[in-house]
């Protein structure tokens, strides 16, 4: 790896662990409680984050899902719910660093449903099992990890829940292709050898995002973070 590869691995290597940081400290300051709504948590979070980093700027939507619309995709806009005494949520949150781009999501569990418990931690261990197999795969496509995300939610007993499982990240912004919602996402369309290079020469960074959903009892658990970067 040349030194600016090197560079640029471990910018986003510190702006993740900065947003895994800001999770942490989210969790152990009791944001996440009962009682209030997606939008005040959101908005408590954002107030945090400029607290502890400064930040200001997210290059995507901050996102905050909790009880039934843990279903939903990141494209979706559900009414603003409050989060229950025995409820699941997740945050998905895309804070720049220093024009360094993160994404990171985990999922959360009040109370002590056995199902909801085993959402969080299985897609804890399907990202694990996703990044192991992007690893091993040195010549994979965007599609053909889909699939294996896909594969992954009927192997841990759950369906897929959203339209793609990653997307590029890098230094802000990142690399586009302007209404191309397909070649720069982990897509089910999309035939991009994902260790091409980008169009400056440059090594691509992705994220890894594993969605998954049980419809019947109305929860969905997620988790995100940097595929390329260890």
């Amino acid at each position: 790896m040349t030194a600016l590869e090197e560079e640029r691995a471990t910018e986003l290597r510190e702006a993740q662990s900065k947003a895994e940081q800001l999770f942490h400290d989210v969790e152990a300051r009791g944001l996440i409680r009962p009682g209030i709504t997606e939008s005040s948590l959101n908005t408590d979070i954002y107030a945090l984050a400029q607290e502890m980093y400064g930040i200001t700027t997210y290059w995507h939507k901050r996102i905050v899902r909790a009880g039934k619309n843990t279903l939903l995709p990141y494209a979706e806009n559900p009414p603003d719910l409050t989060i229950g005494e025995d409820d699941i949520l997740f945050l998905d949150l895309g804070p720049v660093f220093e024009k360094w781009e993160a994404d990171f999501g985990r999922t959360f569990v009040l109370g002590s449903d056995p199902f909801k418990h085993k959402m969080r931690q299985d897609v804890g261990e399907a990202f694990a099992e996703g990044k192991r197999y992007f690893n091993e795969t040195p010549d994979i496509t965007s599609s053909e990890l889909f699939s294996y995300a896909h594969s992954l939610a009927e192997k841990f007993g759950w369906e897929f829940g959203g339209p793609i499982a990653g997307h590029l990240i890098g230094q802000f912004p990142h690399e586009r292709i302007a209404d191309d919602k397909v070649s720069l996402y982990v897509h089910p369309k999309s035939h991009l050898p994902m260790c091409s290079l980008d169009e400056k020469g440059q090594k691509r960074h992705w994220i890894l995002e594993i969605h998954f959903v049980d419809r019947e009892r109305e929860i969905g658990g997620f988790y995100e973070e940097l595929l390329t970067v260890s």
